[in-house]
């Protein structure tokens, strides 16, 4: 349906005359005559009759009425949802408790008149294919694992170098640690079953793994991090690895309170090097959001040194 001729019959309808519609919407009267009878032909109906003082609604015109108005406001939305400046900025964090997401409240608190869409989309080559159509303006990943090169049209900039800690239960024989280097955990079982084949955090993990000669074990569903928790809580073999802005619920292994009550469980830096896992801004090199520039302003004042002594990332990790 052609909403020039919706938008032509709603003007009539609200002036009861086709000549004061044709001077609202800036056309001849004829025009609105035109527009007007297509409207008819394509319904199969009179929408209105002649009167003395202009025109009225037929029975069939105050029927379609209501509808025509939700028709333009419809269109109105549909034309706001994508247009630059006027639609909330879409960025995808990966994981709702990661440290795209810290950041991404962080962004939020300092700018709380930009509207945002948060998204979770999979890997990364998902989030470029959705930055590249423009479902997206940007993603936090990790970038230039093997095989996986960014588009010529991609842009990218590494925002955050996120520390990974060991994770255990009351019972696991590191529990009392304050650090752990990196070499004591060769032998240890490291439990991590959100790492799926293919993706940009499992080249991270494999490449940590043949670094250092650790053992990280995929296996069984992954039924989110509440149920990681309790099994590491539970099992004294197993640890898992988290981000240090992954669980910042989760305190210190010097501090004396333990979360959740009842368990017990001990965050301990890993040190000698301290792996740390690199996030990354990416999105369009054409991408006019106003936002977008803002997030990335934003992101730049408060990054955190990268490469530092002491830490480690894959050889093929994009250097800021």
């Amino acid at each position: 349906m052609d909403l020039d001729t919706v938008r032509t019959f709603v003007a009539a309808a609200d002036a009861g005359q086709f000549q004061e519609a044709a001077a609202e919407l800036g056309i001849t009267q004829q025009a609105v005559s035109k527009r007007i009878a297509a409207l008819e032909r394509t319904l199969g109906v009179r929408l209105f009759t002649r009167t003395a003082r202009g025109v009225g609604l037929t029975i069939d015109g105050q029927a379609f009425l209501p509808h025509a108005r939700e028709l333009l406001r419809v269109a109105e939305r549909a034309v706001a949802s994508v247009r630059t400046g006027r639609r909330p900025l879409r960025v995808d964090i990966i994981a709702s408790r990661g440290a795209a997401s810290g950041l991404m409240r962080g962004f939020h608190r300092a700018q709380p008149e930009i509207d945002l869409d948060v998204v979770m989309l999979f890997d990364i080559e998902t989030a470029v294919a959705a930055i590249r159509s423009g479902e997206i303006d940007a993603s936090f990943r990790a970038v230039g694992a093997p095989g996986r090169p960014l588009p010529e049209d991609i842009e990218s900039v590494r925002v955050l170098d996120e520390p990974l800690e060991l994770l255990t239960g009351p019972a696991h024989a590191l529990a009392g640690a304050r650090s752990v280097t990196i070499a004591q955990l060769a032998g240890h079982r490291i439990w991590m079953p959100g790492i799926v084949p293919g993706t940009e955090w499992a080249a991270y993990y494999d490449d940590l793994v043949a670094e250092f000669g650790l053992a990280i074990e995929a296996t069984g569903p992954n039924f989110g991090s509440d149920a990681l928790l309790d099994t590491i809580a539970d099992t004294p073999a197993l640890a898992t690895f988290m981000g240090r802005h992954t669980l910042p619920q989760v305190p210190p292994a010097d501090t004396p309170t333990a979360w959740p009550a009842g368990q017990g469980l001990r965050r301990i830096p890993v040190t000698d090097p301290t792996p740390v896992y690199p996030h990354s801004l990416l999105w369009h090199r054409d991408n006019p959001h106003p936002a977008l520039a803002v997030l990335r302003a934003h992101l730049a004042a408060a990054a955190a040194g990268h490469d530092a002594a002491g830490t480690w990332v894959p050889g093929w990790v994009v250097p800021r």
